[in-house]
């Protein structure tokens, strides 16, 4: 009898633990295409931002700010201190153009937000279907819930979620002074 108590209670921990650290969340619209497609479901580390703090490029699950019973999906594009100007689709942090590969389309729409301490900007990769920071503001780091990490499906999808890490935007940045 005591080493059922004793595995149902270690099934428990590992059971908790494991949904500390991780969700899952499923992607709901197009607005992340043509990285992530609707009806994938992903995991997503819900402690690395204790750890560090998010970067360009990272993909990330939030609270939708004006309706934080909603979760959201979007790419990081400005962090505390940017200045973030989009003009004509094109995206230009603190004065420099940035390359972004991950898109097909630019989005049709400009405008200049100034990011203030635990302020980002997130915009869907789908950037003319998209409900994102250019439309209803700055996400502050409090609604972050964590980084999506892996796609497990549907199982053909199966792999690491795309990100962009930051020393691919500095390669843009220098590749833009050219």
């Amino acid at each position: 009898m005591r080493e059922i108590v004793e595995t149902l209670l270690l099934t428990i921990l590992i059971f908790w633990a494991v949904n500390a650290a991780t969700g899952r969340f499923k992607i709901d619209g197009s607005s992340m295409e043509p990285n992530l497609h609707n009806g994938q479901y992903i995991i997503i580390n819900k402690l690395v931002y204790q750890l560090k703090d998010p970067e360009r490029g990272d993909i990330v699950v939030f609270q939708y700010p004006n309706d934080p019973s909603r979760d959201f999906i979007k790419r990081v594009i400005g962090v505390p201190g940017d200045q973030v100007r989009i003009e004509q689709g094109r995206i230009f942090i603190n004065g420099t153009y940035v390359s972004e590969p991950y898109i097909d389309q630019l989005g049709a729409y400009s405008g200049t937000w100034n990011l203030e301490k635990d302020d980002f900007f997130v915009l869907g990769d789908n950037r003319n279907n998209s409900s994102d920071s250019h439309n209803w503001g700055i996400l502050p780091r409090d609604n972050l819930i964590g980084r999506a990490w892996v796609i497990y499906w549907p199982f053909e999808d199966w792999g690491i979620v795309p990100h962009h890490a930051l020393s691919e935007y500095k390669f843009a940045f220098q590749a833009s002074e050219n």
